[in-house]
């Protein structure tokens, strides 16, 4: 047995994740266990469970991964340090950073309550972009694939061009620091008033409500000359001063990006507590057009490059479903694969694999097909939760229990649908969801006025029985982790108001009975009674991380207007 614990740590979305013997055997985000939303620091929480679900003590492991590498890229940091330098308190931050990442064994240790020299794993320093690309190729079902991995920065790239064949990619190209796509699209959202730690994809559900007037401004924020991508620096601030970022226990901060140059181009910066203005909107809507066009301008040197029909992706930026949804029908690539944690919580797994097929040269067979891969309870602790809750319940069998739920559904109840183990990654994909009927035209008011409390811009997403998915939207490619946004067919937008965005667009997540049959049998019984084949799916929380355990998901549900909880077979009601 080969057992390798992969690691994203003292960086936003710490996580852990174990590959046994090449499967994938748990991943989890830090931030469901400490409730700190997208928390830096130390996954040592994430890390314990994975080692106790598992079934292993520490002393088993044989390899630890960490997704980053503080001598990767050295010679370009040093070389920019000497030529244009950094503030004191910059280089006083990233050195600081830099000395935990090399002393993993110690945190580890520590969060497993044991001594360092119990650990006799093999550690490992793998380049953050490296383990990206080894995220998304190495668990794809592709034996060959071109690859990129693109974000805001990470080991002082923000952007890699790869090729994978077998257990082996070779990497074909990085955009270093200063240039990113990532800070790019970062920037413009903090003028936009939207300054915290994940704010990027509130603007993209803001976008479609503006026009891109200012489109011809954004090519001087990104120039597209060569077969890759440089900014217009003048925008920026990174560049000169570096960014102030923290990336402690809590959840990361980072510091004003943008130059006032901004300000002089696009007027005053918003404030986050100010109202939205047409102005606002169409800046969204450039920034997005802008990004999509650079997006798929580096998707076209990677298809030159490579010439492979497979695609992968990860990294933050490939988080921005709709460019994702106009990969296939614009480009040469005729399959898709998208890590479904393709933030940086998804290099604990690309870490894992990337010593497992890159340096040990294991060999492929797992693919992740699903997102499932956290913490599960059994019937006993679902049970002893619902009796400390003191609310009423009662459990049916699944030919009751389907039916009825689907029932409260139709009629428009809010339905909290807690079942098997939690999703890794962002998105909640039908086992810790909020349920509810997309034919509502105010279920969008209702989820916000009762429980979300989400700007009213933002979209809800749909959830869709995969054998349905071309008679509803314009592509039919499985979209199993809901990051492919496809245009709603024209005759069908009245149908589902509460899923179709202002531009007639859907972020689609395709059901399949073998990935996740209860998810899938409770759409069908919904659409039994209505003739529709999608149900609204938003992520089972109101403003904190996804929950993750029975008594979160019922002390959320005691704390918001939500009708029914069904937790596993339990229907729990209100007094």
């Amino acid at each position: 047995m080969t057992a390798i614990l992969g690691l994203n740590a003292f960086h936003g979305d710490a996580a852990a994740a174990l590959v046994v013997d090449g499967e994938l055997v748990a991943a989890a985000e830090e931030e469901r266990f400490n409730r700190v939303k997208h928390c830096a620091g130390f996954p040592a929480l994430a890390a314990a469970w994975c080692l106790a679900d598992a079934g292993l003590k520490p002393e088993q492991l044989d390899h630890v991964a960490v997704s980053r590498d503080p001598k990767a890229n050295l010679g370009q940091k040093l070389l920019r340090t000497i030529r244009h330098g950094a503030s004191a308190r910059y280089l006083k931050a990233r050195l600081e950073n830099a000395a935990k990442v090399r002393d993993v064994r110690t945190a580890l240790a520590q969060g497993l309550g044991i001594e360092p020299d119990v650990l006799t794993a093999r550690f490992h320093n793998v380049e953050h972009h490296q383990t990206h690309v080894a995220s998304a190729f190495f668990v794809s079902p592709f034996e060959d694939a071109a690859i990129l991995s693109i974000d805001g920065f990470g080991d002082f790239a923000s952007t890699m061009l790869a090729e994978g064949h077998g257990n082996q990619f070779k990497v074909l190209e990085r955009v270093l620091y200063p240039h990113s796509l990532g800070i790019f699209y970062t920037a413009v959202t903090q003028w936009l008033g939207f300054p915290h730690y994940g704010d990027e994809g509130k603007v993209m559900g803001l976008a479609p409500y503006g026009e891109p007037r200012y489109l011809n401004k954004m090519h001087e924020l990104v120039k597209l000359d060569g077969p890759m991508f440089e900014l217009g620096l003048d925008y920026f601030l990174h560049d000169k001063e570096g960014v102030d970022m923290t990336w402690d226990e809590g959840s990361p901060t980072i510091g004003r990006i943008f130059s006032d140059r901004m300000i002089e181009t696009f007027g005053p910066a918003r404030a986050p507590e100010e109202p939205l203005t047409a102005h606002h909107n169409d800046v969204a809507a450039s920034l997005q057009t802008m990004l999509e066009e650079a997006y798929l301008h580096v998707l076209r040197t990677l298809w030159e490059r490579t010439q492979l029909p497979n695609l992968c992706l990860a990294g933050g930026v490939a988080l921005n479903a709709v460019v994702n949804g106009r990969i296939l029908p614009e480009t040469p690539f005729e399959q898709l694969y998208v890590q479904p944690a393709a933030g940086d919580s998804g290099t604990a797994v690309g870490a894992a694999y990337y010593v497992w097929n890159q340096e040990l040269g294991g060999p492929r067979g797992f693919v992740m097909e699903h997102a499932y891969t956290g913490p599960g309870y059994d019937e006993a602790e679902i049970e002893a939760a619902i009796a400390a809750s003191g609310f009423p319940s009662e459990r049916l069998d699944d030919d009751e229990l389907f039916p009825q739920v689907a029932e409260r559904i139709a009629d428009g109840d809010v339905v909290g649908w807690f079942q098997g183990r939690m999703e890794f990654g962002p998105r909640a994909l039908g086992n810790r969801s909020i349920v509810t009927d997309p034919r509502r035209s105010d279920m969008k008011d209702i989820l916000n006025a009762r429980i979300k409390h989400r700007e009213p811009f933002r979209p809800f997403a749909p959830s869709i029985l995969a054998g349905s998915c071309s008679e509803w939207y314009d592509q039919d490619y499985p979209s199993p982790f809901m990051v492919l946004v496809y245009n709603t067919l024209e005759s069908k937008r009245e149908q589902v108001p509460a899923v179709d965005h202002v531009d007639g667009t859907g972020r689609v997540q395709t059901v399949e009975e073998r990935v996740n049959p209860r998810y899938f049998r409770l759409i069908s019984e919904f659409e039994k009674r209505t003739g529709v084949p999608i149900v609204l799916n938003t992520s089972f929380n109101e403003n904190e991380p996804i929950v993750m355990t029975p008594t979160e998901a019922l002390d959320t549900f005691a704390k918001t207007k939500m009708d029914l909880l069904v937790l596993d077979n339990h229907m729990v009601r209100r007094s």
